[in-house]
């Protein structure tokens, strides 16, 4: 999870793409991308959205991530990424922390390097977008808590890592068998 000059990096897969009111989720039984829900507001992603393969979150599933791009992707798509920063929200009361990323060769994006790199209009509608996405949900509640810097988002990455390699190595002890991504 390293790259060019002490940087990390690592690879983001695409569940749903920026502009998105479809909201897709990685069935890792299948190993496909499914349709989960059409959001319930009438948001849409602000950018592409996914998971860190190899990581386990302290909300058990993925480590999530929203890619900075100028144009959409598409589900399954792997983006080789740096993180800048990390949105925190709480989710059924855990953390679920959101990885804010750009993508790691693109010279659009080599000028942001951190939290205050980013225009903060740009995080005021990410923060917006989660705040209300899932306002008329029934039975979800959403708390966020706001932004972190990129050494928070980069030691949250290291943990979600940690995390995995230890829930694969015990369920390999039991016998579960292999785990995607």
């Amino acid at each position: 999870m390293s790259g060019e000059g002490g940087d990390m990096h690592f690879d983001v897969i695409v569940e749903t793409p920026g502009g998105s009111r479809n909201k897709y989720e990685m069935d890792f039984r299948a190993g496909r991308i499914r349709l989960d829900r059409l959001l319930f507001t009438a948001t849409v992603y602000p950018y592409d959205y996914g998971f860190v393969p190899g990581t386990l979150a302290e909300d058990d599933d993925r480590l999530d991530a929203l890619v900075l791009g100028e144009e959409p992707t598409f589900p399954g798509c792997v983006i080789e990424v740096r993180p800048v920063a990390v949105f925190w929200m709480e989710d059924e009361r855990r953390p679920d922390a959101k990885v804010l990323c750009v993508p790691a060769h693109d010279v659009r994006f080599s000028e942001i390097r951190d939290l205050l790199d980013v225009d903060w209009h740009v995080l005021a509608e990410i923060g917006h977008f989660f705040e209300v996405y899932q306002d008329l949900e029934p039975e979800k509640s959403t708390s966020t808590r706001g932004w972190e810097y990129r050494s928070v988002a980069e030691k949250a990455v290291d943990e979600a890592v940690r995390r995995f390699r230890a829930s694969v190595a015990d369920q390999w002890l039991i016998g579960a068998g292999g785990v995607v991504l």
